[in-house]
């Protein structure tokens, strides 16, 4: 993985002693990709992460459409600008962010299928909790949304915001 594409910011993770009743989760990964839920669930996962003292690790997903090798080099290259601006805007919102709730945070930004991606990094990070916005799209409701694949494998707690 390229160095690049992970980034740390705010206070780096400092043990926490054990203490009963506060055994909750140590890391909290959390899938934006700009939309209004995934922010939602970003906020959600930002304030879980500060009052559990938890590591925060916020997780950006560039998925290329399926139609984009159909696409002129002209309009590919204007949606992979597009998609550079909008994690350059969520780094920079976690760098504010990791200062402002003095929550450690790292920002990955991967590249693929949204629901392969997010899994992986939940299982390189040894996610105790994931967290993801609720679809907005009509056709999930059908076929299956990002949400409703990581409930159904199972190998995590998975908090779905509205």
């Amino acid at each position: 993985m390229n160095t690049a594409d992970r980034q740390q910011y705010g206070p780096q993770a400092r043990p926490v002693p054990f203490e009963r009743g506060t055994d909750g989760p140590r890391v909290v990964l959390v899938g934006v990709d700009g939309t209004r839920t995934s922010l939602r669930a970003a906020s959600y996962a930002a304030g879980l992460a500060r009052r559990q003292g938890a590591r925060l690790v916020v997780v950006f997903v560039s998925s290329p459409a399926t139609y984009a090798a159909l696409l002129s080099d002209v309009v590919a290259d204007a949606v992979q600008q597009s998609h550079d601006e909008l994690a350059e805007d969520l780094r920079q919102e976690c760098r504010r962010s990791a200062e402002e709730l003095d929550v450690p945070v790292t920002f990955l930004c991967r590249r693929g299928d949204a629901y392969v991606e997010l899994s992986a990094a939940a299982d390189e990070t040894r996610a105790d909790l994931v967290v993801v916005g609720s679809s907005e799209q009509a056709g999930h409701r059908l076929v299956g949304s990002v949400a409703t694949r990581l409930v159904r494998t199972g190998r995590w707690p998975v908090v779905v915001v509205p």
